[in-house]
């Protein structure tokens, strides 16, 4: 399989005591495996829980492990920029903290990010049953706003496994603070002429603790930011403040599709 030149992997993290752990263990088993050269970036966005503190106890164990501290919650934008400013690898990986797809699928994106010359591949749920009609409806919903009004084919745009090439995030800016950040940031890449793939993983939804992003509250930000960003998301300028600095320290159905602008 392929070998990454060097990888950057971020997990953004509010209130997860019980997931940090596990997540940052099994980071640490599979990326060894892909690359030589890694970092595991945790973002802690003003936990109230015990997270914090957990990533102090891990960091002091394992120096491929980076721990970033919001002192108040920020919200998901804010914590993903933090984290994607501070990686300093050629490959970056943004993944959730509870795990939806199994790691060992980095290895596969990063062979299909090789062989189709891809800036970015985003992944898509195989199968989301699990997660009931409700959640299904409403990322239904979103995904075909995202497409109808942007003009990108994208099956699943605020899933939380995306790999992407440091030269995408030192071409754009991101000004999202909460989770129109995905779509902003797939949009943006794709208006600026990068490749972007698509892959079908398998979905694990959570199975301790409780996931926020299906609320009223995060559903009405995502909408509001969609209609004030809109305009600059889908014609983007050139940025004032990319989001990563280029000086900086250096098998499933549909496997993989390039998105298009519509």
């Amino acid at each position: 399989m392929a070998q990454a030149s060097s990888i950057s992997l971020v997990f953004p993290a509010w209130n997860e005591e019980d997931y940090v752990e596990r997540a940052v263990s099994r980071a640490l088993d599979v990326l060894p495996r892909v690359t030589e050269d890694f970092e595991v970036i945790v973002v802690d966005d003003g936990s109230s829980d015990r997270t914090y503190e957990i990533c102090q106890r891990l960091v002091r164990r394992h120096a491929a492990l980076r721990v970033l501290h919001h002192e108040v919650n920020q919200k998901l934008g804010r914590a993903l920029k933090t984290g994607f400013a501070a990686t300093t690898k050629d490959v970056i990986v943004y993944s959730d903290i509870d795990l939806p797809w199994d790691l060992d699928e980095v290895e596969r994106a990063i062979h299909l990010m090789e062989y189709l010359e891809a800036d970015m591949i985003c992944a898509f749920r195989l199968d989301r049953t699990s997660e009931g009609p409700r959640r299904i409806a409403y990322s239904y919903a979103y995904n075909l706003l995202v497409r109808t009004l942007f003009g990108v084919q994208v099956k699943d745009i605020n899933f939380s496994f995306k790999v992407l090439h440091r030269r995408v995030l030192e071409s754009i800016e991101l000004r999202s603070t909460g989770s129109f950040i995905d779509a902003e940031l797939v949009v943006k890449a794709i208006r600026q002429g990068f490749r972007v793939f698509q892959m079908g993983v398998d979905y694990f939804p959570r199975t301790r603790g409780v996931s926020t992003l299906a609320s009223a509250p995060v559903i009405a930000k995502m909408l509001r930011e969609l209609a004030s960003l809109y305009r600059e998301t889908k014609h983007p300028q050139h940025p004032s403040r990319p989001v990563r600095s280029a000086k900086s320290p250096v098998v499933a159905v549909d496997t993989a599709r390039r998105i298009r602008r519509g």
